[in-house]
């Protein structure tokens, strides 16, 4: 949704990475096909973005294949600290406003590297902030998708009661659940479906929908 944060988030091997995949490819198609006619910046945290990948997901959409793998409409960059991914999502901005062609900001994903360089809680809530606030004005100036991926974390305190994701809490706490319009749980189901839950949004009820994960990158079940 453009103007606006989503944020997925799941245990490992889900398929959020694979969505980050199949969104580069979607936003770059025609309105008629699903898509913005727009470009893509991708920040890359932990070394997981395959072009080869795109070239699969590409050919889910035939004669667009050409033009999504060799056109540069997705414009990576790889963030190698917090620091770092900070300076990148500040470029963003100098970027968009230069060329108004950009639908759709990825950060794939977006807390590996603050948990990594922050252990107290109080400074990390303060990076996180600063950068949150950001990553909305960018959305709301430049009408802008931002695409969130995020881990999860054991959760001791819900094993006894229920909430979306059970004893499974993503990482940012409400920081990070308040500053997204939209939120997706990721979990594993039977053999090699998934199931995706609509946690937050601002205009769709909490439903559940199944897929899968193939070459084309993500796909109805």
């Amino acid at each position: 949704m453009s103007q606006s944060i989503t944020e997925v988030y799941g245990e490992f091997r889900t398929g959020k990475t694979q969505l980050a995949h199949t969104m580069s490819v979607v936003a770059q198609l025609p309105p008629d096909m699903g898509g913005a006619s727009g470009k893509v910046a991708y920040i890359d945290t932990e070394g997981t973005f395959r072009p080869d990948r795109i070239r699969s997901i590409a050919d889910r959409f035939g004669g667009k294949k050409a033009f999504i793998v060799s056109s540069g409409t997705i414009r990576l960059a790889r963030a190698h600290n917090s620091e770092h991914q900070m300076e990148l999502i500040n470029e963003c901005s100098i970027r968009f406003a230069e060329d108004k062609d950009f639908r759709l900001l990825i950060v794939d994903s977006i807390m590996a590297l603050f948990r990594a360089d922050y252990s107290g809680r109080g400074e990390l809530s303060e990076r996180q902030q600063k950068m949150l606030s950001k990553l909305s004005k960018l959305s709301e100036e430049y009408n802008i998708a931002v695409l969130l991926t995020n881990q999860v974390q054991s959760d001791p305190g819900a094993t006894m009661t229920f909430v979306a994701g059970g004893a499974l809490k993503p990482i940012g706490g409400h920081i990070l659940s308040h500053a997204s319009a939209t939120r997706l749980f990721l979990r594993k189901g039977r053999a090699e479906e998934r199931v995706a839950k609509l946690v937050d949004s601002p205009d769709r009820p909490e439903s559940e929908a199944a897929y899968k994960l193939d070459e084309g990158g993500w796909a109805d079940v």
